[in-house]
């Protein structure tokens, strides 16, 4: 790799604030994504989600729910009352009056975590 062509750290400009002011207001709780379901939506295994329980879900949402017991992230059909993946490798589910749906929150950002981290 030629280093001449990565731009040097002082050619960035800073923000006016910071990360956690920015994307972390009470309301918002850190989750873990797992699985290749939302690929199609650039959400890989290993991401880090912020997931906002303040936020009205909304149809098309990305939002986590608890499903039958399981934290799922999926993207809300109000219309057909299911919870689609990113993938075509995965089936819609199909949300009936025998299943146990909680609402969590919507996904309101991903962070790409290109080196695992012991942290989170």
């Amino acid at each position: 790799m030629e280093m001449s062509n990565i731009s040097r750290v002082s050619d960035y400009k800073e923000l006016d604030t910071t990360l956690d002011l920015a994307l972390l207001k009470n309301s918002v709780f850190v989750g873990k994504a797992s699985g290749h379901s939302m690929q199609g939506l650039g959400i890989f295994c290993g991401d880090i989600l912020l997931i906002d329980r303040a936020v009205k879900c909304n149809h098309g949402d990305v939002i986590v729910v608890t499903y039958n017991g399981q934290f799922v992230c999926k993207i809300i059909d109000m219309k057909k009352n299911r919870l689609i993946s990113a993938s075509e490798d995965y089936q819609p589910i199909e949300i009936t009056e025998f299943d146990t749906v909680q609402y969590e929150g919507a996904v309101t950002a991903s962070i790409r975590m290109h080196r695992p981290s012991s942290h989170l």
